[in-house]
């Protein structure tokens, strides 16, 4: 059954470091989910500022060879984002976890790839749970 892989910039980030203390998990994810693999622009700024420069590279590769792809038009939603990021204030929501709860809403079949333990709380559509993977 195809899913739809978002994927979050902890993920992202264990993938490609390998000091992340995830990189096993991640790099057992990233072998058995189909390409391409969907994020945000948000995400992606995030991960390349985590990973610096050594980093920037193979996340590009990434881009380039359409392992990962951008998905997400920011302006078109940004209404809903920033009404579930004033849902989840308290915890708080990053921006990016806010375009990945969108998404979720609005492409099919998805699930999140992450580290963020948030995403057990967060739900689309107000009341739904996001299906995610995470390394615990």
């Amino acid at each position: 059954m195809a899913r739809t892989v978002l994927a979050d910039t902890g993920f992202l980030v264990a993938l490609l470091s390998r000091r992340d203390r995830y990189r096993q998990w991640a790099t057992a994810q990233a072998a058995q989910l189909a390409h391409p693999w969907m994020t945000c622009d948000a995400v992606l700024s995030e991960t390349f500022h985590l990973l610096g420069p050594r980093g920037a590279l193979p996340l590009a590769e990434l881009l380039r060879r359409h392992v990962l792809a951008p998905a997400f038009d920011l302006r078109a939603h940004l209404e809903a984002v920033l009404a579930v990021m004033d849902k989840y204030a308290d915890t708080p929501m990053s921006l990016a976890d806010g375009c990945l709860v969108r998404m979720s809403e609005i492409l099919a079949d998805p699930i999140v790839l992450t580290t963020d333990a948030h995403f057990g709380l967060y739900r689309r559509h107000s009341r739904q749970v996001i299906p995610y993977l995470a390394p615990w």
